[in-house]
């Protein structure tokens, strides 16, 4: 059990490539210690991908290597490669060893040829240099050269053997016979391999197309499926599937748009590590709201990748110079990286393929790609929206905040459909419209859609001015939202009916204060009066009882006067009440009042 155990890791066992992409689709590179059969049509890119995994194994990770070349001289190869900056030159003959192994076909056909002595060499320098790779370019050129089909079977078997005697991770390298998808004559070679890879080249809308496919690898799971290949600077890339599972984790840092009219309609910017998709006609100024994106991320000292179609980056930071956007000191310091490629020329998965090593070679923490519909302008929509889902999501595997713009599909500029179909995947969708009225055209600007925040469903008013993009404040009239000239007329008229009520109004508060003023000069005069007659009723009543007072004084005196006591009078009291009655009596019967005194 233990050993059956060690022998089913020694076979899982794999060992990088250093090929960005096919690592990730083989999981984990070429087994290790087994032989790896290359095959595919001439210019697919075998030699390039072979020679790559032997550098890269020497480079990185200090595994010499040997290279055995049937078709091309080791000159060749490596002027050949000398494009890719490897410093193939320097490393020959201390971590590389390059074999020509080039024979003629009347020395291979003089006599009984076979392999032991080519294998005795590289058996030899095996043990010199240390090396655990091993490189059979072209094999099939020297099969050939047999012409008999017993010899090539028996040579085949020879050269496994040696292989598997000696530990070596092995590539061999064969051509595909036309529009086959075995070897010319020998497709019992896919069976003695662990690992099988086939190339392609084809012609897709008139635009070249390479793909690599992996049809076996025993013992170990890998991506099914044709992936699109691409040659860069640094060698081959390989456009590897986004991640099966969505990453669980979600941002809860926002980043700022760019400015503040923006930010304030999103409810306070965009969430970090989330793609926003602006779409819009042409000249609706979405590069430029990409540009601002990109100068406020350098603001803030985030290193930021600008990606162009169809427009070299000189003519891009030429022309937002003219909103007030300043890019060309962020590309000086390095914090921005700017990069332009035709889509006239390279098909979307080599597009695919060099910004995804930009990604990883300038570790960018945001990204804008500007328009992402340019890769479908060769005629392969479905494959660039195939490459389009499968950015976006490279994108947010590497937590990159991206701003994209996409052209909208049809001729009417208020549709809001992408050609893409990306607007689904995209977390926020800004949309930019013409407002023709008036004999004028006027940018304006919805938010769509954005997850998980409160957002604007205003439509407002883009206006650009030297000072940068702003965003005009929501300006209606009779339900309507009015922009450009005819707000400036319907401000203007409501202005000038401001000033005419202005004017009524100051006219009614001076006729106010007129009566105001005359209301308080009567009151003043009421006033005065009604003190005047409070004094003189003051004055009145002192010298009323003065006046009673003084009566009864002089009544008094004149008693005195008289010498009349009170004794008197109250004897006289009753005469005087006899001479009433008596005179009462005599009224009553006609006789005259008797005289006082009698």
């Amino acid at each position: 059990m233990t050993a059956k155990k060690s022998a089913t890791q020694r076979l899982l066992s794999k060992v990088a490539t250093g090929i960005q992409g096919f690592d990730e689709i083989s999981r984990g590179g070429l087994p290790r210690n087994r032989t790896s059969l290359v095959m595919g049509g001439p210019g697919t890119g075998k030699t390039v991908f072979a020679l790559q995994a032997l550098v890269n194994a020497a480079r990185e990770r200090k595994q010499p290597g040997i290279f055995v070349a049937f078709e091309e001289g080791p000159d060749e190869i490596c002027a050949n490669a000398a494009t890719f900056g490897w410093g193939l030159r320097p490393m020959a003959n201390r971590a590389l060893f390059f074999l020509d192994a080039r024979l003629s076909p009347t020395v291979v056909q003089s006599g009984d040829f076979e392999l032991s002595g080519l294998l005795a060499i590289l058996e030899a320098k095996k043990r010199e240099l240390g090396a655990g790779w091993i490189v059979f370019d072209g094999i099939d050129v020297l099969l050939n050269l047999l012409q008999n089909p017993g010899s090539e079977t028996r040579e085949i078997y020879r050269l496994r053997d040696w292989l598997a005697r000696n530990d070596l991770t092995a590539i061999i390298t064969a051509k595909i016979d036309g529009d086959h998808s075995s070897p010319a004559s020998y497709g019992f070679m896919q069976f003695m391999v662990d690992c099988v890879i086939r190339f392609d080249r084809r012609l897709e809308q008139e635009i070249s197309v390479r793909r690599l496919e992996i049809t076996k690898y025993r013992g170990s799971d890998f991506a099914p499926g044709e992936f699109p290949l691409s040659f860069g600077p640094r060698g081959m890339d390989v456009a590897a599937p986004a991640t099966v599972e969505i990453l669980p984790d979600a941002e809860l840092e926002r980043v700022s748009s760019g400015f503040g009219g923006l930010d304030e309609m999103l409810g306070g910017g965009v969430f970090r590590g989330s793609s926003t998709l602006i779409t819009g006609a042409p000249g609706t100024s979405k590069t430029t709201l990409a540009g601002k994106f990109a100068e406020s991320a350098c603001g803030r000292g985030e290193r930021t990748l600008f990606v162009s179609f169809d427009e070299g980056g000189e003519r891009i930071q030429r022309n937002l110079k003219s909103v007030g956007i300043h890019l060309a000191g962020h590309v000086k310091s390095g914090l921005l990286r700017m990069y332009s490629g035709r889509t006239d020329v390279n098909n979307p998965e080599e597009h695919l393929i060099r910004i995804v090593a930009l990604l990883l070679e300038h570790r960018p923490r945001c990204v804008v790609i500007d328009p992402l519909s340019a890769i479908a302008r060769t005629g392969a929509l479905s494959s660039a929206r195939a490459i389009a889902n499968r950015l976006i999501y490279k994108m947010r595997d590497h937590r990159v905040t991206a701003v994209i713009t996409s052209l909208v599909g049809g001729d009417d500029p208020q549709t809001e459909e992408t050609e893409l179909q990306i607007s689904t995947i995209a977390d926020t969708w800004i949309h930019l419209s013409y407002l023709v009225r008036g004999g004028e055209r006027n940018r304006a600007l919805t938010i769509v859609k954005s997850r998980g925040t409160r957002h604007s469903n205003q439509v407002r008013e883009l206006v650009l001015s030297a000072a940068g993009p702003a965003l005009a404040d929501l300006y209606a009239s009779g339900g309507e939202v009015l922009m450009g000239t005819l707000r400036w007329e319907k401000e203007t008229e409501e202005r000038a009916q401001q000033r005419q009520r202005q004017a009524e109004f100051n006219h009614k508060r001076r006729e106010l204060q007129f009566a105001e003023a005359d209301i308080a000069a009567r009151i003043t005069a009421l006033q005065l009066d009604l003190d005047k007659q409070r004094a003189e009723l003051a004055l009145y009543t002192p010298e009323d009882e003065a006046r009673h007072v003084s009566s009864a004084d002089r009544e008094s005196e004149l008693r005195k006067m008289r010498r009349a006591d009170l004794a008197d009078t109250v004897a006289a009291a009753p005469r005087k009440r006899r001479v009433a009655r008596i005179s009462a009596r005599s009224r009553t019967n006609g006789e005259k009042e008797p005289r006082r005194g009698t």
